[in-house]
């Protein structure tokens, strides 16, 4: 079975994605800065205005760095936002060596339980992806999707790593989820490889903006398309 998650950034966003045949939403606050977490009262009308499952961002910079006094405030701000709707949350953070921070991440994973959660694109920036791919793959603990790009430029220039490393195992094709640039042209050539999950942002929206809102039709392109690779 294919998946389909959509960046939302209003209650409006989650509407028409969901109109449009989404399977499940990514919720996140200023994508200048690649998404951060929301408010929970954005959370709050979101789940208002959809049934579908809901994973929020916890980030709260541009990088991928996090420290102890933020990584505190986030994981305060877990329990609020569960509390508003979210069903699950992405995250992951990167230490000053450019390595998979599993300090941090296993603290938030740890006050998450027993909600599912994404390891974010901090992958696809890491200093050794190979390396960085074995270690989140081990991390557990609620982790059930993996979003890369395979490369920090994006899906052009990474999906050839993402078809390797589904290729070559058949339980790392379940957990990843191509994002970060995907285009409709990478969509046949993933799911020959095995995977079944797509998450697209921007190219759901007029002219690829993001102060556009998300369009049901666009969303209802990517739905098929996806349907058909995956079928």
């Amino acid at each position: 079975m294919s998946l389909l998650e959509i960046i939302a950034l209003t209650a409006e966003d989650a509407r028409a994605a969901q109109d449009g045949g989404a399977d499940r939403l990514e919720v996140v606050a200023d994508m200048a800065a690649d998404g951060l977490t929301p408010d929970p009262e954005l959370v709050a009308a979101v789940r208002a205005a959809t049934s579908l499952p809901i994973r929020v961002m916890l980030r709260a910079n541009a990088g991928f760095r996090t420290s102890g006094r933020e990584l505190d405030r986030l994981r305060q701000a877990a329990a609020g936002l569960a509390e508003a709707g979210a069903d699950g949350f992405v995250l992951g953070f990167l230490d000053s060596s450019g390595h998979i921070d599993t300090g941090a991440v296993g603290k938030l994973a740890a006050d998450l339980a027993p909600l599912p959660w994404t390891f974010h694109r901090a992958l696809d920036h890491a200093a050794d992806q190979a390396q960085a791919w074995d270690v989140v793959r081990g991390l557990g603990g609620g982790l059930d999707t993996v979003l890369t790009a395979g490369s920090a430029r994006g899906v052009d220039a990474g999906v050839d790593v993402l078809v390797r490393r589904a290729a070559d195992d058949p339980d790392a094709a379940k957990m990843i989820m191509a994002g970060g640039g995907l285009r409709r042209k990478h969509v046949a050539v993933l799911a020959a490889a095995g995977v079944t999950a797509f998450h697209v942002g921007t190219a759901v929206r007029p002219d690829g903006a993001w102060d556009a809102p998300v369009d049901p039709a666009l969303v209802r392109e990517w739905r098929s398309l996806v349907s058909a690779a995956a079928g």
